[in-house]
């Protein structure tokens, strides 16, 4: 066993049955092959909710571009998903979206960017290489920066007279489409068992009163023993 296996191990010991085989589960529909980026949304509730929507459909990484806003996760809305999700934000230097964009396309991700001005469908997306989908603010959609570095277009097939979802409903319809695509396809889209045990032992200590310190004391104890 590796360390890490060790570690999920001893805190196996401590968290309920019910909770180990809820992460077992869970963790092993896990998904970093699509990420979704929510471009400097205005809206607190908002953003809460597609963090929600993440969780719900897998989706392990969320990026919040935050040029001019400061995200407070609003505990009713997200009902806990902050524990689950991973939140990266990106609001340092001259041009945020550059920069978050550019770090997801030098990890592999071709940039998706949800619009309702082009006539390519969502449901036509090539998911063979992992998808970074970009929704933009809620008023204005995505930015002339975000569209003239994505690497397509997509829209969400609508019917009616609105020209565009709120931004938490355009998240779910997406995420369902897509990881339809994905159950459906041969793409080795799951985490690795690596990624798995890490992500695990990152849940625990997230349930547990000083957790990352439970962790550490853990680790040190394994560590003196070999």
């Amino acid at each position: 066993m590796t360390i890490d296996e060790k570690v999920l191990a001893e805190f196996y010991d401590i968290i309920t049955a019910s909770k180990m085989e809820k992460y077992e589960h869970i963790a092993s529909e896990r998904t970093k092959h699509i990420t979704i980026v929510m471009e400097n949304i205005q809206k607190d509730h908002n953003a809460s909710a597609v963090l929600r929507t993440c969780d719900c459909f897998g989706i392990q990484n969320l990026h919040a571009i935050e040029k001019s806003v400061n995200y407070e996760i609003q505990r009713d809305i997200a009902l806990g998903a902050g524990n689950w999700v991973d939140l990266h934000s990106h609001s340092n230097g001259v041009s945020p979206t550059k920069n978050c964009l550019t770090e997801l396309k030098q990890k592999g991700y071709q940039i998706i960017a949800t619009s309702p001005h082009t006539e390519r469908s969502i449901q036509d997306l090539d998911i063979t290489q992992p998808i970074a989908l970009v929704f933009g603010t809620e008023k204005h959609g995505i930015s002339k920066e975000t569209e003239e570095y994505a690497d397509q277009l997509v829209k969400i097939p609508m019917y009616g007279f609105t020209e565009s979802f709120n931004i938490s409903v355009s998240a779910a319809i997406a995420l369902n489409i897509l990881r339809t695509k994905l159950q459906n396809s041969d793409i080795n889209w799951k985490l690795s068992e690596d990624e798995q045990v890490s992500l695990k032992i990152k849940w625990c200590t997230k349930i547990l009163r000083d957790g990352e310190n439970i962790e550490k004391e853990i680790r040190r104890r394994l560590i003196e023993k070999e």
